[in-house]
């Protein structure tokens, strides 16, 4: 069943993925830049997370969980820095 399963989910993900590449590239305002830039750092750990599943490996959960990281920080520092002008005070 599952073998059945993931490669769906892989074309549905990477179809998310393909959307919100056209918002990041044709967002109206920055704001919505920033929050298609955050959604495609998960829709890529989703991707690496099924791709390991489907492969059996452990390796692709650790680079899963450094995108997941530096995701995290990108957007902490994006919202920063418009909130007050730069990111380091």
């Amino acid at each position: 069943m599952i073998a059945a399963v993931i490669p769906v989910a892989l074309a549905m993900m990477s179809l998310a993925l393909l959307l919100n590449l056209f918002r990041l590239l044709r967002g109206p305002e920055i704001t919505d830049r920033i929050l298609a830039l955050d959604t495609m750092y998960i829709n890529s750990i989703a991707l690496i997370v099924l791709y390991g599943i489907q492969q059996g490996s452990d390796l692709v959960f650790e680079a899963a969980m450094l995108i997941a990281v530096m995701g995290f920080l990108g957007t902490v520092a994006v919202a920063k820095y418009l909130l007050r002008g730069d990111i380091i005070e």
